[in-house]
């Protein structure tokens, strides 16, 4: 996979027209859900070729990541006249991107498409790395392929436009990659003021924590070795995700932070993370993420998810685990006493 094209942009419309020049499509598309078509879309709309796409809307949230929303997308690619040659913009969060590009990659064996990342989240994890996907019977990001697009566009004076919440959920990536990669990061981003955030700091902070995960991806594009390092605090985030969709679904990034409480315990037990530092992430998480209620009543349901997470090999659980900031440790694993001991922790024990 070659080296993902990358654009952070304060001029959207003069982006967009570089990145259809490239491809030269013969027809574009824009796909956005309801909320990204009201609010984002206008900021596009001047754009040469957009102003005349073809719109694509689909239900936001994520629980609409499924398959009935990509048939939507492939239907109206067809009835529009999308050919081999046509590009597909999305317009959108982490939701819009992944679906948006599974569809591309898939219609007609594959157009392009560019990401317009709207929220934090997306800008710092879903739009960057070539992962496209759909939730499908009930497990996150079930079904998808990888596939880079041909561009993507991270246009900061999006930033200004989201609440808290889905600033916190974008937050938990940067927080993961900070983890992964250095204790100046780490120590940059627990000091940060994310509910009252200085922009013109985070956006160099988000062009920090791009670049984590552009090298890690370049170097392994298929997650055969160092791009498990992107999976900190997955394992235990997916199932507290997919456990909530049942129940009152979290934004991806507040499960991923509850998440990263759980499998720093375990780095601590099993692979000599400070302590210290586990307790001043986790209590930063804490501070601004809350729990989620859960019981022990609850442990086998979410050990059960965890055996279906798509990093797993042969039925054993796999956790990427760190020994340190910046020190890796992939293909870790836990028994279930021990996991079950990090849910202990998760919920009564910081």
């Amino acid at each position: 996979m070659e080296k993902q094209k990358i654009t952070i942009s304060d001029n959207l419309g003069q982006a967009l027209a570089g990145a259809i020049a490239e491809c030269a499509p013969d027809r574009i598309f824009v796909l956005a859900d309801e909320t990204t078509a009201r609010l984002c879309l206008p900021l596009a709309a001047s754009c040469p070729g957009v102003n005349e796409a073809g719109l694509i809307t689909i239900k936001a949230t994520d629980s609409n990541k499924n398959i009935d929303s990509l048939q939507h997308v492939w239907a109206e690619l067809g009835r529009m006249g999308a050919t081999r040659h046509s590009m597909l913009i999305n317009i959108g969060g982490g939701m819009v991107t992944d679906l948006g590009g599974f569809a591309a990659s898939t219609f007609k064996r594959g157009i392009s498409y560019v990401n317009v990342p709207t929220t934090l989240l997306a800008m710092v994890d879903a739009s960057v790395g070539g992962k496209t996907g759909i939730n499908f019977n009930g497990l996150k990001n079930e079904v998808g392929v990888f596939n880079n697009a041909s561009r993507v566009i991270l246009d900061t004076d999006f930033l200004g436009t989201m609440d808290t919440e889905n600033m916190l959920s974008g937050y938990a990536e940067m927080l993961k990659h900070g983890l992964i990669s250095s204790e100046r990061m780490w120590a940059e981003l627990l000091a940060f003021d994310v509910e009252h955030p200085d922009l013109g700091q985070l956006r160099r902070m988000v062009a920090d924590s791009v670049a984590v995960k552009e090298r890690i991806v370049l170097e392994d594009p298929t997650e055969r070795s160092l791009r498990k390092a992107l999976n900190l605090g997955h394992t235990a985030g997916h199932a507290f995700e997919s456990f909530a969709l049942a129940h009152r679904p979290v934004l991806h990034g507040y499960a991923v932070a509850y998440g990263l409480v759980c499998e720093l315990y375990l780095s601590v037990v099993k692979t000599g993370f400070p302590a210290d530092k586990m307790r001043q992430t986790v209590a930063f998480i804490n501070e601004h993420y809350g729990k989620m209620n859960i019981t022990c009543d609850d442990y086998a349901t979410l050990f059960e998810l965890m055996t279906h997470d798509k990093k797993n090999v042969a039925g054993t659980i796999n956790f990427t685990l760190l020994g340190g900031i910046g020190d890796i440790r992939i293909n870790q694993t836990a028994t279930r006493d021990e996991i079950f001991e990090a849910l202990d922790f998760y919920r009564e024990g910081n």
